[in-house]
């Protein structure tokens, strides 16, 4: 389960006890997730989510994401919705760790997204993109192609433990993508971390978004290129461009691409792909003590890494300009 800090009856109920939100009826840890400490919570009026910060979060960071949610959802966007204690603070402390509540959800994430997931993702993705176009929030990216070479180096000798070979194999990508990275591309706020497990369905119909907590101000052509390698490749690694076209259209849809947005994606794909190669091999390498989570397979990244190194232009995701 990943929780990993403890919250003992008399600790919580005095938390809840600065909310207005009734009285509590049951708790629970929730597995999913690795960044941080989640609860779910039933009260007599409501359902919450409960999560306490780990030591991998900057509380320096935590107003930009609550209040990037609470003007999500005052423009619209279906998105769990910060609950401010009765003094009015979105962000309060349990067990030793910053704390916050959020509305609970409704939906269920999809684990083989379908053309239609798709399509409805690439459309709330976009929506995002235009709603937070006036935040007045920044955030930047601590996980852009800046921040790459030094978390690679932090995995240093032990990177051929995992696959032999693969040092030098980053190495020559980190080159190229740190002399070649676009710089003027359309920016503001990104989601980031839009994995299937954060998007929520009911039934074909996407209910919303959730776990905000990579969100910053960067490319928003760099959150496409981050969903086309989590939602378009099948499990034997295979490149779906079927869903790929439907994701680039139902974004497209709602916020039309540029020309420097749509010939760029070839190299934000495999800089996106880069990224979480870097974090899954890191995490691989240190797993948080005493937390019982599987890391991810880096590996897999890799394979996704090569396919878009053989990108020679968009065509290739399916959606002519």
């Amino acid at each position: 389960m990943a929780v990993y800090t403890e919250v003992t009856d008399e600790e919580l109920n005095s938390f809840i006890g600065n909310y207005d939100v009734g009285r509590l009826l049951s708790f629970k840890g929730i597995a999913e997730g690795v960044e941080n400490s989640n609860f779910l919570l039933h009260t007599d009026k409501a359902s919450y989510i409960l999560t306490l910060y780990e030591k991998r979060v900057n509380p320096d960071d935590l107003p930009y994401f609550l209040n990037l949610l609470q003007h999500l959802a005052r423009k619209g966007l279906s998105c769990p919705t910060p609950v401010p204690s009765r003094d009015g603070k979105l962000l309060g402390t349990l067990a030793g760790r910053p704390a916050a509540l959020v509305t609970f959800l409704e939906g269920m994430w999809v684990k083989r997204p379908r053309v239609d997931h798709c399509s409805e993702l690439g459309k709330a993705m976009a929506e995002l993109h235009l709603d937070g176009m006036d935040y007045e929030g920044y955030r930047k990216n601590a996980l852009d192609v800046t921040g790459w070479r030094p978390l690679f180096e932090q995995c240093g000798a032990r990177t051929d433990s995992v696959h032999a070979g693969l040092g030098a194999e980053i190495s020559r990508e980190l080159d190229y993508l740190e002399a070649n990275w676009p710089a003027d591309l359309p920016k503001g706020v990104i989601h980031a971390d839009l994995f299937p497990d954060n998007v929520f369905f009911l039934g074909d119909e996407l209910s919303g978004l959730i776990d905000f907590y990579f969100a910053c101000n960067d490319a928003l052509a760099y959150d496409i290129a981050i969903c086309l390698n989590a939602w378009c490749f099948e499990h034997d690694g295979s490149f779906n461009v079927t869903k790929a076209r439907a994701l680039l259209k139902g974004y497209a849809s709602v916020r039309p691409l540029e020309t420097d947005e749509y010939e760029a994606l070839p190299i934000l794909c495999r800089g996106a792909a880069l990224r979480f190669l870097l974090t899954r091999l890191y995490d691989w390498l240190s797993v948080p003590q005493g937390a019982l989570v599987t890391p991810k397979d880096p590996l897999e990244y890799l394979k996704k890494l090569r396919f878009h190194q053989t990108v020679g232009n968009a065509q290739a995701y399916g959606l002519e300009r």
